[in-house]
């Protein structure tokens, strides 16, 4: 079968299609016929080698984490789907990809496609679904009333995030470029910082949570803008000590980790906060519940680009831009 690979890590991963062996299914898993893959920026850092240490593949690897497709076979201990039916799912950290034309997905990992989305709607769900429900939900506790800042709303993470924590019933603010105030403001977001114009840490404040999205003193920013107790969940790191330990990691890296985390959690407990970084995981129960408010249009999907399969290769690059309205995926069927 055709699948895009890396071929290794480094600087030059060698990132083109590869004639690849047909998987063999385990008794837990699902033979998916792929329809389409949605993409997320952690694809392009895999074969770049960032997180060798804790995501490990065998090369060449498949890319792609997300995926929606139909059922081609199951494995003799799948009991809740059947060949036929339309899935989507996230293999992330499965070892396997998506970006391919056909996947093994786990069984606890797959939920059943909402039946109000297409294919491609559906693809683009998944891990921007999961985390922002793992984030605000499970580690930040988000509740009716709060304050969460979601920075960058216009992307792949914040268009879903935002519309998540409105259904809490959490007040949203934001940043984004001038051309996007409309579409974070129709999304739910109640303040709205054009980043070109403003500093959010001098606009905004009380805040309760704060999503840790964007790279660069953004996170430690946005300590001014917490209210005492306030939570701080980051998804671009630094990683921590805890995340190592729930890796089950090596004594090294779980100090290295500590390390690299410790002054933004000094700072933190400073200033009465706490930091805790989050790296999803894939969950088809938690996804069969983000796939009934799909279905109940409580959340809609925000696509920016849709590329055929020959242009996979070139849809990683666009992402790479960091321009996307949205999520980018990839048509494969």
């Amino acid at each position: 079968m055709k699948a895009l690979t890396f071929k290794r890590y480094g600087k030059s991963p060698d990132i083109g299609f590869s004639d690849v062996p047909r998987p063999i299914l385990k008794p837990n898993e699902l033979l998916v016929e792929v329809h389409a893959a949605g993409l997320n920026p952690i694809d392009n850092m895999i074969p770049t080698g960032m997180f060798k240490p804790v995501l490990h593949f065998p090369l060449p690897a498949t890319l792609g984490s997300d995926l929606a497709g139909v059922v081609m076979e199951v494995g003799s201990r799948v009991t809740h789907f059947k060949p036929g039916d339309a899935v989507f799912a996230s293999i992330f950290d499965q070892g396997t990809g998506s970006i391919a034309e056909f996947a093994v997905v786990p069984e606890e990992s797959a939920a059943h496609k909402p039946a109000n989305l297409d294919f491609v709607q559906a693809a683009s769900i998944p891990m921007v679904g999961l985390t922002s429900w793992q984030a605000l939900k499970e580690r930040a506790e988000l509740k009716k009333g709060q304050k969460v800042f979601i920075p960058a709303g216009s992307g792949g993470i914040g268009t879903f995030a935002i519309q998540l924590a409105k259904y809490l019933g959490a007040k949203v603010g934001t940043t984004t470029s001038t051309s996007n105030v409309q579409l974070v403001s129709r999304l739910g977001a109640d303040e709205v910082v054009d980043y070109k114009k403003q500093e959010f840490e001098n606009v905004l404040h009380g805040y309760d949570v704060v999503l840790g999205t964007i790279k660069g003193d953004a996170v430690e920013k946005s300590l001014h803008i917490l209210k005492p107790g306030g939570k701080i969940v980051s998804l671009i790191g630094p990683l921590d000590a805890a995340f190592a330990r729930a890796k089950r990691l090596n004594f090294v890296l779980t100090f290295i980790f500590g390390l690299m985390s410790r002054k933004i959690t000094r700072l933190a407990k400073n200033r009465g906060v706490s930091y805790a970084f989050h790296f999803v995981r894939p969950d088809g129960a938690q996804l069969a519940e983000i796939g009934n408010l799909l279905n109940a249009e409580r959340i809609q999907p925000v696509i920016d680009k849709v590329f055929p399969f020959a242009q996979a290769k070139e849809a990683l690059a666009y992402l790479a831009q960091g321009r996307a309205k949205g999520k980018v995926v990839v048509k494969i069927r």
